[in-house]
């Protein structure tokens, strides 16, 4: 399997590029004008555009250098959306109670980080594996627990793990908070710049893609 690198891209450039979440869905129109539509992935796969945040040579340079670090798109790594990067609403603070992932039944040690958009309709569950190391806060019916005495989190996969002695009881709401990074890859390999252009206000475009680590 292709190495993931747990290396940050460069945090000044990332927080004004431009990106979001992409769905996939087909849409057959019937005869009766009515529409046939269906999901095609569970899950949607975030695509961003790094080039929006270069303005300067020396950003420029360090795109670059992390490029051919990763060798192109053959290296995964960590990327800070600047809209969704936290459990927590916008521009709240993170708490312990912010997202439920999971109910305990007495025997259950770990439970997968995950983030909840929606409640009414068809609320959609993102997995979380890349949470920033040190910012989970996990608590139990309520009572926010300690990391190291009651849990250990592996930031490389979202996993929570529970130690023996505090493993949730039956029933019992487990919830989160925490900021996470999403793990992405360069979406081309090949980075055209026109340094003259550039000069003038052109931007490079340097496309991204989320994967799977």
């Amino acid at each position: 399997m292709t190495a993931f690198h747990e290396i940050l891209f460069p945090l000044d450039i990332a927080l004004k590029s431009a990106g979001g979440p992409q769905r996939r869905t087909d849409v057959v129109a019937l005869g009766s004008g009515r529409e046939e539509r269906k999901a095609r992935w569970a899950h949607s796969r975030r695509r961003y555009d790094a080039g929006y945040g270069v303005k300067t040579h020396q950003a420029l340079s360090q795109a670059i250098a992390f490029f051919e670090e990763r060798r192109g798109r053959l290296h995964g790594f960590r990327w800070r959306d600047r809209l969704d990067h936290s459990s927590a609403a916008p521009e709240a603070a993170v708490t312990a109670l912010d997202q439920i992932i999971g109910y305990g039944d007495g025997v259950t040690a770990t439970f997968a980080l995950r983030k909840t958009y929606g409640a009414d309709y068809s609320p959609y569950r993102w997995p979380i594996e890349k949470p920033v190391a040190g910012s989970v806060r996990v608590a139990v019916s309520g009572t926010e627990v300690s990391e190291g005495s009651a849990f250990t989190v592996d930031p490389t996969t979202g996993i929570v793990t529970f130690i023996a002695g505090h493993i949730p009881p039956l029933s019992a709401a487990v919830t989160a908070g925490f900021s996470f990074d999403v793990p992405v890859r360069f979406d081309t390999d090949y980075l055209e710049v026109d340094l003259s252009a550039f000069e003038a206000g052109a931007i490079p475009k340097i496309p991204l893609v989320e994967i799977k680590p």
